[in-house]
This record gives structure tokens, C-alpha cells and sequence, in this order.
């Protein structure tokens, strides 16, 4: 039996073009990343003479889509890419094809046309912060979309019911190459102590995986006269909104009181697991994630990479992970020991099915189809009208 490959497939409501798609999830690599291809089906008698456009855009959105204070939008595309798909500008046979475009112009009959987008490196990831039970509207997020319409030209008014969104995500794999293992010391001096009370930290290596314990060694010479009464461990996500704000969310992800305690004069040396895992946070408001598909799983969000060259403002979301270590001494003495938590290569991926969901296709293709709420029995709003579409060229954030 063939295996099956799962596509993505979501129609708009007039039936006129749908939006063909062999995975969601795009990944940066560092050095290199996964261009944005598909494949759009057109009926040319609902077409009714217009034309066919796929856009690919990046947008940063602090709140909803109408918050608006002294004049600033808390929306800010960060790119915007349109290609016109029909008519084509250039023979489909002559140009090069993906494995997953090739089998679905092959399936899909004459009126199947591939897109192709190629993102510039100094995009940010798809990151989005979890809302509580209560909040309402869209979320603080960096998100990418796929919008496929009809439209009489590029930049004309797109009625909702000629168009159709798919919301992909760009998701951060770990580099090739890892710095040191991380390794934090403090020294601390007590009045009325002689001598000074030494900590140290340290973890294997620098780079974590989702799903992957992180062992902590800890180190404690006590040669103060004070009692250490317990050590506490966590991983915190920090997460800093660079575009329009400076705030910033500190949240542990998981927590260990070891209740252990070291007297005056006395050592310890342990080593102590922790497992930062979003299964365990999923209540809490302000965690950010890998991106939020509706469909789909996801984690808590990589940690950022800041590529040479590019601003950190575009970024929109920055996150990065600390262990810290916090012993109660009549006070508390804490070290904090950055790491980077990221999803593994491909090749060392283990259970992570959203990823490369469809990287060798065979004979067989599964459609997984997304029903549109009309099909529900819900109103619709029809007739609305889009904003207009970039003039063509395509726009990023600007570098140094």
C-alpha cells in the first residue's frame, strides 16, 4: 500500500479558487530556509474574467486589528509579497516544480497552477502569546498568512467571499554548531561570616530541545555561618515585545522546590532535571508559543536568533530561556544561566509530526480540507470588501 501524504486544501466561498498546500510549517535553518510553495485551482466559469492572485505576508499585531491610539495601528505588516498565479505569466510545463506541486498539477487537471515565494532572511519566526480564557479578539502575535483571491486586478477591492486565507508558520531549528555548555559562579559575603558562600551552575550543553529534560549540576561550598533552608530551580521564558513597546513577560515554565538545604561548613553537589513543556502551562496568560494554527498543536516558542544585520525591532517577539538557581538564606542568592530551546534538525526529530509533513510524496495524497463556516449554517458577510493589495513589489523590513 502507498503511504498517504496529507495536503492542505481550503476553497472560498464563491468556489471560484482554492489553495492547495503540502505542509504549514516552514523551517529556518540559520543558513538557509524553506521557500513557500502550492498550488491554486481555479474555475474559470465562477472567475468570470477576473484574475488570480496569491499573496504571502508577515505581520506583527500588538492587539486587535481596530485598536488605534493618537493615531497608531497596532498592526504593522512586516512583509507583503503577490504573485499574479491566472492567468499565468509564464508556461507551468517549462518552469521547475516542487516534489509536492508536481503531484498535485498532476492530479489536479489544467486548471491547477503552482506559487512559489522565497522568504528574505531577516524575517522573524511565527511566535504568538497566549490569551487567558477571558481575552477576547486576535492576540499579540507574529504571524504569516497565505491569501489566494479574485480580483479584477491586483489592487482593486477583494470581496471576502472571492478570497481565502491559510495561515502557515516559520518555525527555528537548532544551527549546526552549538557554543560552550553554559556555566555560571557566584561568591557571596555574609556580615559577621569569615569566609564567603560559593554556588555554581552548570548545564551540558547550550542548546535544548523541545520535549528534552535539561539536567542542572549544581554546586555549593558553604563556608559561611549561614544555613542554606532550601534551592529552588526553574526554566523561565522571557519574552520581550520590541515593536511598539518595551514590555516584557517573565514566566517559569517549570519549577522545582528540591527542599534541599546545606549546612554551615557543608557542601552539596547534585544535579537536578527539569522539563519545560507547554502541556503544563497551557492556562496561563502571556506564555508565547511556536505560532498558533487552529487545527493544529503547537509548543512553547523557540528561542530567537538575531542574524547579523537585521534590527531587532522587526522581530516584533523576542524570546529567550534562563535557568535559575535560588537558594534561601535569609535572603536568596540566584544565578541565571541562559540557554536556547529549539526544535532539533529533521534528521533528529523525533515525534514532531507538524513538521515536513509532506516532504516525499509517493502515489496516494490524503486532502484535509478546512470547512469554512458557512458550511456550519453561520452568516457570512458576503459582500464585504478587503483592503486593498500591494502594488507588486514586494516589501521587508529593512536592514542595516
Amino acid at each position: 500500500m502507498s503511504p498517504k501524504n496529507v495536503v492542505f486544501k481550503k476553497v472560498c466561498k464563491d468556489k471560484s479558487v482554492t489553495v492547495y498546500m503540502g505542509k504549514r510549517d516552514f523551517v529556518d535553518r540559520v543558513d538557509s530556509m524553506d521557500p513557500v510553495d502550492g498550488v491554486i485551482a481555479v474555475d474559470p466559469e465562477a472567475l468570470q474574467g477576473r484574475k488570480v492572485f496569491v499573496t504571502l505576508s508577515c505581520v506583527f499585531r500588538y492587539g486587535r486589528d481596530d485598536m488605534d491610539v493618537m493615531g497608531i495601528a497596532f498592526r504593522r505588516e512586516l512583509y507583503l509579497s503577490t504573485r499574479q498565479v491566472y492567468p499565468p505569466l509564464q508556461d507551468k510545463e517549462k518552469s521547475v516544480h516542487t516534489k509536492t506541486q508536481a503531484k498535485l498539477l498532476r492530479k489536479l487537471g489544467d486548471e491547477a497552477y503552482p506559487f512559489f515565494f522565497e522568504l528574505p532572511d531577516n524575517l522573524p519566526c511565527s511566535v504568538a502569546m497566549q490569551p487567558s480564557a477571558t481575552d477576547v479578539g486576535k492576540q499579540c502575535a507574529v504571524e504569516f498568512e497565505i491569501k489566494a483571491f479574485s480580483a479584477d486586478r491586483q489592487d482593486a477591492k477583494v470581496k471576502k467571499r472571492s478570497a481565502v486565507r491559510l495561515m502557515i508558520r516559520k518555525v527555528q531549528f537548532a544551527p549546526e554548531s552549538q557554543g560552550p555548555a553554559p556555566c555560571v559562579e557566584t561568591t557571596r559575603e555574609f556580615v559577621m561570616s569569615e569566609k564567603p558562600l560559593y554556588v555554581k551552575a552548570s548545564l551540558d550543553k547550550q542548546v535544548y530541545y523541545h520535549g528534552e529534560t535539561i539536567k542542572v549540576h549544581v554546586q555549593v561550598t558553604n563556608n559561611s555561618s549561614k544555613n542554606i533552608k532550601n534551592i529552588i530551580l526553574s526554566v523561565d521564558q522571557v519574552a520581550n515585545v520590541v515593536l511598539y513597546s518595551n514590555d516584557s513577560y517573565s514566566k517559569s515554565v517549570d519549577i522545582e522546590e528540591s527542599g534541599d538545604s546545606v549546612s554551615a561548613g557543608a557542601t552539596l553537589q547534585k544535579t537536578y532535571s527539569l522539563l519545560p513543556l507547554l502541556a503544563n502551562n497551557r492556562e496561563r496568560r502571556g506564555i508565547a508559543l511556536d505560532g498558533k494554527l487552529k487545527h493544529e498543536d503547537t509548543n512553547l516558542a523557540s528561542s530567537s536568533i538575531v542574524k547579523e544585520g537585521v534590527l531587532k525591532e522587526v522581530l516584533g517577539i523576542m524570546v529567550s530561556y534562563r535557568v535559575m538557581v535560588k537558594l534561601i538564606v535569609g535572603g536568596e542568592v540566584g544565578l541565571e544561566v541562559p540557554f536556547k530551546l529549539m526544535h532539533p534538525k529533521p534528521d533528529a526529530a523525533v515525534g514532531l509530526s507538524t513538521m515536513c509533513v509532506c516532504s516525499e510524496l509517493e502515489e496516494e495524497l490524503v486532502f484535509q480540507e478546512f470547512k469554512r463556516s458557512y458550511l456550519k449554517g453561520m452568516i457570512g458577510d458576503d459582500d464585504e470588501e478587503e483592503g486593498n493589495v500591494s502594488g507588486g513589489d514586494d516589501m521587508a523590513p529593512k536592514e542595516k
